[in-house]
């Protein structure tokens, strides 16, 4: 894999990641690719997924992303030139497919799903399966270490399966209304707290400034 020496390759790694992840919940999860025998998607949607971020957040050329990801050229057009809302309807449609068509599917179904995966990211709404992953990490975590914030683990797991972005008061309120975090209501630090709020880490980031504004540490 060819080096660009403009980005840091972590930070691409990371955000390719989410896109990807994100991309095989557009595609109904898993467990639908395996019933559809479409497993062998995951190489294409994992290329497309570099494509698209390539492009889209570092403004690489066809040539430097084609030298980056190990593909041919033609490969890379294909990608950027997927149709966003054709893809999705197929996807919608696939079980009416026939065997041939769903092998043709790979590159520009890849290409159109990574776009739409890129933008719902961008915009806040990462892979619930990432999200759910990443809150039990964080749940066993302050579970098992001596934290100094016991109110996050009960914070965690009162919004276990919440629904990111939070984008309203009333969301965050329905899971933690009745915690007495600190001595403080969750009702009034939900309504007091800046919304969309997009990953469970900004949730108790954004609770942790209540609490700074309110002179406490």
């Amino acid at each position: 894999m060819i080096v660009l020496a403009d980005f840091d390759d972590k930070t691409l790694e990371r955000l390719v990641e989410r896109v990807f992840f994100k991309s095989i919940d557009l595609l109904g999860g898993l467990k639908h690719l395996t019933e559809y025998r479409t497993l062998t998607w995951l190489p294409s949607l994992a290329r497309a997924a570099f494509v698209i971020v390539l492009r889209e957040e570092y403004l690489k050329s066809e040539d430097e992303i084609a030298k980056y990801v190990g593909v041919a050229k033609s490969t890379v057009q294909k990608i950027l030139r997927a149709d966003p809302n054709a893809a999705l309807y197929k996807i919608e449609h696939f079980d009416e497919l026939d065997e041939k068509e769903r092998k043709r599917l790979k590159v520009h179904t890849a290409g159109g799903v990574a776009k739409v995966a890129y933008k719902l990211v961008k915009d806040g709404q990462d892979s619930k399966t990432l999200l759910d992953y990443c809150h039990n990490i964080a749940i066993d975590t302050l579970k098992t270490t001596a934290c100094d914030a016991p109110w996050a683990y009960l914070v965690l797991k009162a919004t276990k399966g919440i629904h990111y972005p939070i984008t309203k008061a009333k969301e965050l309120e329905e899971r933690i209304g009745k915690l007495d975090i600190k001595g403080v209501k969750g009702a009034t630090i939900a309504k007091a707290l800046a919304y969309p709020i997009k990953t469970p880490a900004q949730l108790l980031h954004e609770i942790k400034e209540f609490f700074e504004t309110q002179g406490e540490q």
